[in-house]
């Protein structure tokens, strides 16, 4: 298969999941989507579960872009537009279809091998990406030389995850939960004396 097929085709699983969520979507509503074939979806993908697989992949490709390419001249700024970037309004993108049917597959995680192997990909990037931040921090002086970074990204990994989930489960404002996790990174993080200030 060509990269401008696979993309149409998965872009096209996107948009009907958005629209269908993932329990009820069907290979028909890809290829209503796609402009295609039932038989010309099958002929690439002989199940929903593979045609999903892959999708994760080329989610994951997106979504290790956007967080490695984050702004920021500090490693305040970077934890700060990192933040921003996982934990922005559902009504902007992701949209709030998008995040209920990403739920809906991290709950077959538990039974399905393949998709807990690429759902571990994104939790493993996200806290990479944490710590790397964390202990330049440390290391520069701008975060507190107590803090573990290893630590203290699992707590914001952990924290994070909780709040996509509470966001689709519970309809509360992700913007809140940003804000609640920036003032643990301000009150935890942050040294108490600035990099080239006196005290």
């Amino acid at each position: 298969m060509d990269d401008d097929t696979a993309t149409e085709i998965l872009e096209a699983t996107y948009r009907a999941l958005c629209q269908h969520g993932y329990a009820a979507l069907t290979v028909k509503d890809i290829a209503a989507e796609a402009d295609r074939s039932k038989a010309s979806i099958h002929y690439y993908y002989d199940s929903k579960e593979n045609l999903f697989t892959e999708f994760l992949d080329y989610l994951y490709e997106r979504y290790t872009a956007k967080i490695t390419g984050i702004d920021g001249n500090t490693p305040r700024e970077e934890l700060d537009s990192l933040l921003d970037t996982v934990l922005t309004d559902g009504r902007r993108t992701p949209g709030q279809e998008f995040r209920t049917a990403i739920l809906e597959i991290k709950a077959q995680a538990p039974y399905n091998d393949a998709f807990r192997t690429q759902l571990a990909r994104f939790d493993a990037a996200l806290f990479d990406q944490l710590r790397e931040i964390i202990a330049a921090g440390v290391e520069t002086g701008e975060f507190d030389e107590t803090v573990e970074p290893t630590v203290a990204a699992e707590f914001l990994v952990t924290a994070i995850t909780g709040a996509h989930t509470r966001h689709v489960a519970t309809d509360r404002s992700i913007d809140r939960f940003n804000e609640t996790v920036t003032r643990y990174a301000e009150t935890h993080l942050l040294a108490d004396t600035p990099v080239g200030a006196t005290r």
